[in-house]
């Protein structure tokens, strides 16, 4: 197995395509109506859940692209860089499954039988259970804030990359 400097296409579309899909996410998720016990989902759901299907399976389909197609880490970093960007990537990766899996976890927790875009019925993942959904949902909503501090940390050093240090090392994930 090749390692190379640059991240190739298929790479680049993950991370874009899932930055995106993140963008509509948050918004979804948090202008969703609280859904109490005897209630449907709705719309809001059934897209907030459909997106987080895709994100799971984009993000799986990324970590495996990942895993064997690796970049090496750029080389005139300084090593405190060099280890934290590793750490930080992978803990996106946790992040995201973490919190797509949960999500889906609580759907399922709170018996509500949910489909893909209302196209195909996604399956439960557990029975219900009212108090594992309580736990779950606490769990879920951890992992956003986790997520989105994670990214807001990726972000800003993505910008330090571009702003403070004047590197290429951002120009390895842009189009082109």
């Amino acid at each position: 197995m090749m390692t190379t400097l640059q991240y190739g296409t298929p790479a680049k579309i993950f991370h874009w395509l899932i930055v995106a899909l993140l963008a509509v996410q948050y918004p979804i998720g948090w202008f969703m109506p609280d859904i109490h016990p005897g209630m449907s989902p709705g719309a809001g759901m059934t897209f907030h859940l459909s997106i987080g299907m895709i994100i799971l399976a984009l993000t799986a389909l990324r970590l495996l692209w990942r895993l064997t197609h690796p970049v090496a880490p750029e080389s005139a970093l300084p090593t405190w860089q060099r280890l934290s960007s590793e750490a930080v990537h992978w803990l996106l990766y946790a992040l995201v499954l973490a919190t797509t899996i949960t999500g889906w976890l609580f759907a399922s927790f709170r018996g509500w039988s949910v489909s893909f875009f209302y196209l195909v019925p996604m399956p439960m993942l557990a029975s219900g259970n009212a108090a594992a959904g309580r736990a779950i949902d606490g769990l879920h909503q951890a992992m956003e804030w986790a997520l989105l501090i994670t990214i807001g940390i990726h972000i800003a050093a993505a910008l330090a990359h571009i702003f403070v240090y004047r590197d290429r090392v951002m120009q390895r994930m842009l189009p082109g």
